[in-house]
């Protein structure tokens, strides 16, 4: 998992509530277990007509905020179905951070396991934000748990402390039990002298 430190981009200003999964990617894309080339389908319906074609209104097409980084979004994102293809989907979209006044318990851990960080602000910072979206980049500073914006000015977050460490060390779940590799290896071995027969011996 790629580390988050800190991260300067362009913001995508997408002001609705209680997006679900299904908007973030449509069920008839759920047919595969990869996580690449997801970002095809991302909010599929906002961004595309029925005939394939770009719709030059969405947010999501503007030139401006093509590459964006940052998606600042409305309350209850993420709601709906559990799938974790949605932030599969986000990530092969490009996103990195997503800041919301509040977001669906499961979404969240989804996103966490998947290295992208959800931050959770008052309505008042997230409008700010998102009116800052056409004023220039914002750089979001996990280890000081700030959030520049184009004036000058900072926000403060809170994120969990464990969460966040994981995040700055790049480390999943994996990673982070690897981490006791030597002390598990120790465990299993003084396992494997008391109670030989749980490891087949006899």
């Amino acid at each position: 998992m790629e580390k988050f430190t800190t991260l300067t981009s362009v913001a995508t200003p997408f002001p609705s509530v209680n997006v679900d999964t299904d908007v973030i990617i449509p069920a008839r894309f759920l047919k595969t277990v990869k996580r690449s080339g997801l970002g095809a389908g991302a909010f599929y319906g906002l961004r595309f007509n029925d005939d394939g074609s770009e719709k030059p209104d969405a947010v999501f097409n503007q030139p401006r905020y093509k590459g964006a980084e940052i998606l600042i979004t409305g309350a209850n994102f993420g709601c709906g179905s559990s799938r974790e293809h949605a932030p599969w989907a986000l990530a092969d979209l490009g996103y990195r951070a997503i800041i919301a006044p509040s977001f669906a318990d499961i979404f969240y851990s989804n996103c966490f396991k998947n290295g992208i960080l959800c931050v959770t602000l008052a309505q008042e910072d997230v409008d700010r934000l998102m009116a800052d979206a056409e004023a220039g980049e914002i750089t979001i500073d996990l280890a000081a748990q700030t959030i520049a914006r184009p004036n000058g000015e900072t926000i403060a977050f809170d994120y969990p402390a464990e969460m966040k460490q994981a995040l700055l060390d790049g480390l999943d779940e994996i990673g982070r039990t690897l981490q006791s590799e030597e002390a598990i290896t120790a465990y299993e071995e003084r396992r494997r002298l008391a109670e030989p027969w749980l490891f087949g011996a006899r």
